[in-house]
């Protein structure tokens, strides 16, 4: 919430028009500006407002208001360009369908952002994407946290999906396009558990090393005339939101033996527990088929007890209402691999994470935990 706010509106000369504002106190996003009810813009702004003015008196052509609970929603992200991006788009959309309150980026450091060094297997977190800004979330200095759903460990509204899958974008000027066109002793740049095991398992030839930093680091650190990488994969959904999709030279998918991160692609929403007024808020951002096909897959990937940088890969498929849900747990060498397909009729969130469990069990049954846990005491 703002300070008090107190101000006046005065009357214009045409009737029904407002065209000066005079407020001796005033929040900090606003700035002294002309309004004219004869702009569509300022009609708009004037309308989303008039909610905020618990007390206001009109004489002699001046509207006196005050503006006691002008609400401000903090909302964190981490430092990233393409994280910030991704918090500016939530934002416009916001101020288009739940107009009113101020919306506030708020940009925080992560354990993974702070050190560019450590492989991602090494850090003894589930969360290390997400872990400082839950806990400023649970000390209501902040009120949503906005991260892509492969990197929590939670569920909270899920928006539109992005393309999920991965894909491979090769250096300029290479004559290749895919992975199965590279040379022996190729080097693969990717810093994703997951995806070295793929690539161990389907592509034994290549190299991987890893490549840490943002997307345009990454990029930088392929194409730079001594660089080692061949080329890197990553994940289509960052590159187009911030306008490299340009970059891609191939998508992957399960004919290629590549299957992407559970709920990679889609934008989590999370808030404290029980704020159900900025649940409200956030409501127009929640995609249906969306939310259904990630909790399948968060369903499964907790059942198995993998964190967020465990090899278990998912896709999944629409028939209809029926959602097919295809799941890997491939060991870190390659060598291993429990791959299954399971699918039903999902139209609610429990019916999805019913999908997600049962799958996971059967893999379990096959062998999946056992690959998970020789990663797990490598780990300690």
């Amino acid at each position: 919430m703002s300070e008090l706010d107190v101000g006046e509106i005065r009357s214009g000369q045409g009737p029904g028009s407002l065209n000066s504002t005079t407020c001796p106190y005033l929040p900090v996003s606003a700035n002294r500006q002309e309004f004219s009810t004869s702009t569509p813009w300022n009609q708009s702004v004037l309308r989303k407002q008039y909610k905020f003015l618990p007390s206001s008196q009109y004489s002699n052509g001046i509207l006196t208001f005050t503006l006691e609970n002008m609400e401000v929603v903090n909302i964190g992200t981490r430092r990233s360009q393409l994280a910030i991006a991704q918090v500016d788009s939530i934002v416009k959309h916001l101020q288009t369908f739940a107009p009113g309150p101020e919306y506030r980026s708020q940009v925080v450091s992560t354990m993974a952002d702070e050190n560019q060094v450590k492989s991602f297997q090494d850090f003894n977190a589930k969360s290390i994407w997400t872990e400082e800004l839950e806990k400023l979330l649970i000390e209501k200095k902040l009120d949503v946290i906005v991260h892509c759903l492969k990197e929590s460990c939670i569920l909270g509204i899920i928006c539109e999906r992005e393309d999920p899958r991965d894909v491979v974008v090769m250096k300029t000027n290479s004559p290749h396009k895919k992975l199965q066109s590279l040379p022996a002793g190729a080097i693969v740049g990717t810093s994703s558990v997951r995806r070295k095991a793929q690539i161990m398992r389907h592509y034994p030839h290549l190299i991987c090393e890893d490549v840490r930093g943002n997307l345009n680091t990454r990029l930088r650190k392929l194409d730079a005339e001594d660089s080692s990488y061949d080329c890197l994969i990553l994940a289509a959904a960052g590159l187009k939101r911030i306008d490299l999709g340009y970059r891609i030279t191939q998508y992957l998918g399960p004919e290629d033996g590549m299957l992407y991160a559970p709920g990679q692609g889609a934008l989590a929403l999370e808030v404290r527990e029980g704020d159900e007024k900025t649940l409200k808020l956030l409501s127009s951002l929640s995609h249906q088929t969306t939310t259904l096909a990630c909790s399948a897959e968060k369903s499964l990937l907790k059942t198995l007890e993998g964190g967020c940088s465990a090899p278990v890969g998912v896709h999944t498929d629409w028939e209809g209402d029926v959602l097919v849900l295809h799941s890997t747990v491939t060991s870190l060498d390659g060598k291993q691999m429990v791959e299954m397909s399971m699918k039903h009729e999902v139209t609610t969130i429990s019916e999805a994470e019913s999908l997600g469990k049962d799958l996971a069990d059967r893999m379990i049954s096959q062998g999946a935990n056992t690959i998970l846990e020789e990663i797990r005491a490598g780990l300690r």
